[in-house]
């Protein structure tokens, strides 16, 4: 049978974002796929099973290609459309006590793991989704980072510059994806609490106009906006949702 509600893809799911953006999805009768190295958990809090869950390793290219086959065939039962891509899943490695990784620090192991996850597997889904997306005339979200656009006090230079490329990798996307009517945009979180805060962040606080940290479901509902019709005429937008932190 087909299955009619609107589906999601989303990478990166098992925690902090990610997590709270499926419960934000699955809330709103939407089914979403989750994708992320870890296994389904037993105690899964939304509405969902582990047959729409897919373990993959993003740092593998060919794991990632054999992920978009599993995807593809995951979306037949729902007629083969895809109505929203998340391209969430990100990693920033740390030197030893949780220390910034420079751009002379970082090897060039690490360089090419942090791309490889960062930036190259979210235009690997959406063109191996291409014709899913264009199918729903659906919405790609491509999460960046606030330390994109500036050095960043704990984000590693890879990461950083990871993230700066995802930007204008979202400008072009929505300038090549747009015609097949597929929108695409970013958001750009900027000090989120999370278990994955480094030590220190607190420190942040006063320099951030709503002198508090974020809460993942605001990013959450961020992201739900740009998949949804109330941002129909949203296409190529970086959305910041730092509290002001960038100004």
């Amino acid at each position: 049978m087909t299955d009619s509600r609107k589906t999601l893809i989303l990478t990166g799911a098992s925690r902090g974002i990610g997590h709270a953006t499926v419960k934000r999805f699955s809330t709103a009768g939407w089914r979403v796929i989750t994708c992320s190295r870890q296994p389904f958990p037993e105690d899964c809090p939304w509405d969902a099973g582990p047959e729409d869950h897919i373990v993959v390793d993003l740092a593998s290219s060919d794991d990632t290609h054999k992920a978009i086959a599993v995807m593809r065939e995951k979306l037949k039962s729902h007629g083969s459309r895809l109505d929203a891509l998340i391209n969430n899943a990100a990693i920033s490695p740390k030197l030893a006590g949780g220390a910034r990784m420079n751009s002379i620090d970082t090897s060039e192991d690490d360089w090419k793991t942090v791309f490889q996850i960062n930036f190259f597997a979210s235009i690997m889904l959406a063109r191996g989704l291409l014709n899913e997306l264009k199918q729903a005339k659906g919405a790609v979200v491509n999460v960046t980072s606030i330390a994109g656009s500036k050095v960043h006090p704990f984000a590693g230079a890879a990461y950083s510059t990871s993230k700066a490329a995802l930007a204008a990798l979202t400008r072009e996307m929505a300038h090549d994806f747009g015609p097949l009517g597929v929108r695409v945009n970013a958001i750009s979180p900027g000090e989120i609490e999370t278990s994955i805060l480094s030590p220190g962040t607190e420190k942040i606080i006063p320099q951030i106009p709503l002198r508090r940290l974020g809460q993942p479901e605001e990013v959450a509902k961020a992201i739900y906006f740009l998949c949804t019709d109330a941002s129909s005429y949203v296409s190529g937008a970086e959305l910041h949702i730092n509290g002001g932190q960038h100004v």
